[in-house]
């Protein structure tokens, strides 16, 4: 089995992200995909709680994407991969990632240790391929591909300063994701201060 692993910190999850693992999908790239939301290992601001971003992500499971929240522990992509060898030691990992990540990636804890397996680089506008493909080489990486996938910079910022206007965030997040921010949004605001 070839399982995609797919890592953030979904805050909330859109349209943008299921896209992504859908054309992983439908291209058979992959035959699984894993979503691993993220801790706030990194001080983002508004970061909604690990627990309630598990439960939007809950939604689109089905046999082929599953929520693989028992990694979400640890700090390091690295160390959910090798958490992930010892618990399928026999299937293929890939690593899928938006290309603006490989800018920096040789300042990722153990990169290195990412680097024997295989990639789906997520193009993004603001990179061109010429660019991603030199820095591939930079990184001594070959076993990559660069799927791009039109319309799907959407920025999670963006839905969360929005909310008051459906309008705007209607065709980048899902009717019953909307429901539970506003929701969320209604019991914080109903939360005595302390």
């Amino acid at each position: 089995m070839r399982i995609g692993v797919y890592c953030g910190s979904f805050n909330p999850v859109h349209r943008g992200h299921i896209r992504i693992v859908n054309e992983c999908l439908d291209r058979s790239l992959v035959d699984v995909v894993f979503i691993i939301p993220t801790g706030n290992y990194w001080e983002k601001n508004d970061l909604m709680d690990l627990d309630k971003r598990i439960s939007l992500l809950r939604y689109y499971e089905d046999k082929r994407i599953r929520v693989a929240d028992q990694y979400s522990q640890y700090p390091y992509t690295y160390q959910i991969f090798e958490k992930l060898d010892e618990d399928y030691p026999h299937d293929e990992k890939v690593l899928i990632l938006g290309a603006d990540n490989i800018v920096k990636f040789d300042e990722w804890r153990n990169y290195q240790y990412l680097l024997r397996y295989d990639f789906i680089l997520i193009g993004r506008g603001d990179l061109d391929r010429d660019y991603i493909e030199n820095r591939m080489k930079e990184l001594g990486k070959d076993n990559y591909q660069i799927l791009d996938i039109d319309n799907i910079d959407i920025s999670s910022t963006y839905i969360r300063n929005n909310l008051d206007d459906y309008d705007k965030i209607k065709d980048l997040i899902d009717p019953h994701v909307y429901r539970f921010l506003i929701m969320e949004r209604m019991i914080d605001y109903a939360a005595p201060n302390n």
